[in-house]
């Protein structure tokens, strides 16, 4: 008698069954057991499986499981500023703390705006905070890559050396390449794109039948291999040239359609950057062939479409604030005033940005309320709104080394347990972990046979004993 085991895989389910088959004629097949296990997948979730999309179950219930705990410490720091608020009589139980009657929809927003430099009462005031709390900007793990901590953030002190000295990020990098710097900085994407921008309206007044705003929409969000094939599309043009006329015995001038192909570069290295800026900063002034052109906007596009850009966007929101001399609030409520219908959902702010505006408030709206005291401020700032607590400890996760752990038992609480000691790994990225690894592949190597012959070019022979 022979066990077969039978599956029936599908999408939505997994059948089974376990028979006995006959071998011979006194035996008789039968079944033993079979049946059905089937996957609880929702409509999307079985789309997603059969086109080999990555999402799982798993991690979809984790993105909303952190909505969920999002939206619990919202709630927690609301409660908490409304249960300060009241002790130190700002706001008392019968205060409304909400819009209310006809056209009041942004009536918060306007407040916000305006306790920027005019008196709010106390009870406007809270209900400003409640926003704020509401909304409390993206924090990022990265730090500052120029001037004090928290106050210039990413390439906010470029930005502004490039609107001081009227200076594009061309010019920027190809100084610092020049003074043998091998760092260049990070740009906004607006800088780039108005770099980008200017190069194109002056070589339009040297190429007006060949660049058009058309090609300029095209190439929007591609990367440099995208940006190449779209301009090889379009940058034709006729060069003149002189050919030899075999009838009349002379030479005659003749027109030769071109189309880009690119250009051979000799220079490699820091030299062929170099040149690649040099081309970007003379075509903000003067005329530069289609090819070096094309290879100015390949690369200022690359750059743009490589940059995040959800983070680009934050990035020049707080540049669009610093250089307007405005609060969030200030530019939200601009927003709305121009067009009530716009929405303000995606319009996110670093968490500097509202903790700037949030010391503009309180040191104004102190000058008119005695109760708005530093050490309330402190409390409200650090402790509730703009509270961020540590990333959680992961050295539980490191293993122990195989080589030196052992086993103890010890006493917890009249029980007695096994527990793991010894020495833990070393990190993969450690030098002396990297110089292990190293002396482990060469130790793997083996070399069969006594001696080994290898020809390579002008070397004769290599004896490797």
């Amino acid at each position: 008698m022979k066990k077969i085991l039978g599956l029936d895989l599908g999408v939505g389910s997994i059948g089974w069954a376990l028979v006995n088959e006959a071998e011979n004629d006194s035996e008789k097949s039968s079944i033993i057991k079979l049946g059905v296990r089937v996957n609880p997948l929702t409509t999307d979730e079985s789309q997603n499986f059969e086109k080999g999309k990555s999402i799982t179950t798993n991690a979809d219930r984790t993105l909303k499981r952190s909505a969920r705990r999002n939206l619990q410490r919202y709630k927690l720091r609301r409660e908490n500023l409304i249960e300060i608020l009241k002790e130190n009589n700002i706001i008392s139980n019968e205060t409304i703390l909400s819009e209310i009657g006809n056209k009041s929809t942004f009536e918060t927003y306007k407040l916000r705006a305006k306790a920027v430099n005019e008196e709010v009462s106390l009870e406007e005031f809270a209900r400003i905070l409640l926003m704020i709390n509401k909304k409390r900007g993206y924090k990022s793990s990265r730090k500052a890559k120029g001037g004090e901590e928290g106050k210039l953030i990413d390439g906010m002190d470029i930005a502004i050396q490039m609107n001081n000295e009227n200076k594009t990020p061309g010019i920027i990098c190809l100084e610092l390449l020049q003074k043998g710097k091998k760092s260049l900085p990070d740009f906004y994407r607006s800088d780039l794109q108005n770099e980008l921008n200017r190069i194109w309206e002056k070589q339009k007044e040297f190429y007006p039948s060949i660049l058009n705003n058309d090609i300029l929409d095209e190439i929007k969000g591609k990367n440099k291999s995208q940006t190449w094939a779209i301009l090889a599309k379009y940058l034709v043009w006729e060069e003149i040239v002189t050919d030899w006329d075999n009838e009349n015995g002379c030479s005659k001038i003749v027109s030769e359609e071109k189309k880009l192909v690119g250009i051979k570069r000799e220079k490699k290295g820091l030299e062929l950057k170099i040149e690649d800026y040099k081309w970007r900063v003379d075509a903000l002034t003067n005329k530069i062939g289609l090819e070096e052109l094309a290879i100015v906007i390949q690369n200022i596009n690359g750059e743009i479409s490589s940059s995040s850009g959800y983070l680009g966007a934050i990035s020049d929101r707080s540049k669009e604030l610093f250089f307007n001399k405005q609060t969030v609030g200030q530019y939200l409520y601009e927003i709305i005033k121009n067009n009530p219908n716009e929405s303000l959902k995606n319009k996110v702010f670093y968490r500097q940005d509202y903790l700037d505006e949030f010391e503009t408030l309180w040191e104004e709206q102190a000058k008119y309320h005695k109760e708005l005291t530093y050490e309330l401020k402190k409390e409200i700032r650090d402790t509730i709104i703009f509270y961020q607590r540590r990333l959680k400890s992961q050295k539980g996760l490191i293993s122990f080394c195989e080589l030196e752990k052992k086993e103890k038992i010890v006493n917890i609480d009249g029980k007695e347990k096994t527990i793991t000691i010894g020495c833990k790994v070393i990190p993969r990225s450690s030098p002396l972990f990297q110089e292990f690894k190293i002396w482990q592949r060469l130790n793997d190597i083996t070399i069969n046979g006594e001696y080994l012959c290898q020809e390579y070019k002008g070397v004769n022979e290599l004896y490797i004993e």
